[in-house]
């Protein structure tokens, strides 16, 4: 039987970690393999190292990076988990990189000088996120986005070896499918510019919206709505969820191959989004103005969504009705002879 394995050279990844709380690693290893770097492996991808996967630590490590940013060591992909700290006074010096004395941030940027190519996994590195919130007092930044500001860490013009901004694999945490299947494609050489949206996230994922597959559809449809956590219903209208807006796979690319936050009972806080950590209001509250919801779909102008509104929540059914309001299914589907021809 032929070897299937790739034949050239592997594709090497380093992997760090900056300022966050280092869930995307957790989610990371969630992913739906038993063997985790033998996907990798396979795929033609070389883990170099991980601050908690691998074995090599201090002296060893440093010389990797010595190597990465002499030329002596090839580096296609620099993974960068967190945001980046700048503080205090631009230093820096928040965040020093043990055993080296030189903060994280002037590490980062040597690196993406040399690396093919760079990516932001998370939201923290990808716009500032959780970490940039508030009155920002490490002065947090994502790697080429302060929200939805373009800049960050290395700059508006920064384009990686290949010629490619930073990917930015946003969410918080990344499904360990987007990151997996990302570098995959990085590895295969099947990942180009058109490949990422306006906000550099790869489009196989940021194309979608959470309200897609979502199981609280029909109860959208007929815009029969929660009115507490428990509910049943559509949580767009009362409970805070922006998964009309919100760009990810969430319900249709599961979590554990069977979750998503919306199954759960949770409204989508828009994660994926620039900005997502402060709203403006409670995660858990929907804003209204005169009574309609100030974030509405995507593409859908506002005198439409009023009307169809409207319509549906007077066409229905009484089984929705109920079941929007119940922690579990009061009435079922009737069942019915359809008499299809």
């Amino acid at each position: 039987m032929a070897n299937s394995l790739p034949t050239g050279p592997a594709f090497n990844v380093l992997w760090l970690q900056s300022g966050g709380c280092g869930g995307c690693s957790m989610s990371l290893l969630c992913a739906d393999t038993t063997d985790f770097h033998g996907q990798l492996r396979d795929a033609g991808v070389n883990l170099m190292w991980h601050p908690s996967l691998s074995l090599e630590s201090g002296h060893e490590l440093i010389a990797m990076l010595e190597d990465i940013v002499a030329g002596r060591l090839r580096l296609d992909a620099l993974c960068i988990e967190g945001s980046l700290l700048r503080g205090p006074h631009g230093t820096g010096r928040f965040h020093v990189l043990a055993g080296t004395g030189i903060p994280m941030i002037h590490w980062v940027t040597r690196l993406a000088a040399q690396a093919r190519h760079v990516v932001a996994v998370g939201s923290c590195a990808a716009w500032g996120g959780v970490t940039a919130g508030g009155t920002n007092p490490t002065d947090a930044c994502g790697l080429q986005y302060e929200d939805d500001r373009i800049g960050g860490l290395l700059g508006a013009e920064f384009r990686s070896t290949s010629g490619l901004p930073v990917i930015n694999i946003a969410g918080c945490p990344t499904h360990p499918s987007w990151v997996i299947d990302s570098l995959m494609a990085l590895a295969a050489e099947t990942f180009g510019a058109d490949d990422l949206d306006t906000l550099g996230r790869p489009r196989f994922y940021a194309d979608q919206l959470v309200h897609h597959g979502c199981t609280r559809n029909e109860y959208y449809e007929y815009k029969a709505s929660a009115e507490k956590p428990s509910d049943l219903g559509c949580m767009m209208e009362h409970m805070g969820c922006k998964g009309t807006q919100v760009h990810a796979d969430c319900n249709t690319r599961l979590w554990n191959g069977e979750g998503s936050c919306t199954r759960g009972g949770y409204a989508c806080i828009a994660c994926t989004e620039p900005g997502f950590q402060e709203p403006g209001h409670p995660f858990h509250e929907t804003p209204k103005f005169a009574g309609i919801p100030i974030g509405l779909p995507t593409d859908m102008p506002k005198a439409w969504f009023v009307a169809l509104a409207s319509l549906s929540k007077h066409a229905t059914p009484r089984r929705v009705k109920l079941n929007a309001v119940a922690d579990h299914l009061v009435v079922a589907p009737v069942a019915r002879k359809t008499r299809l021809k």
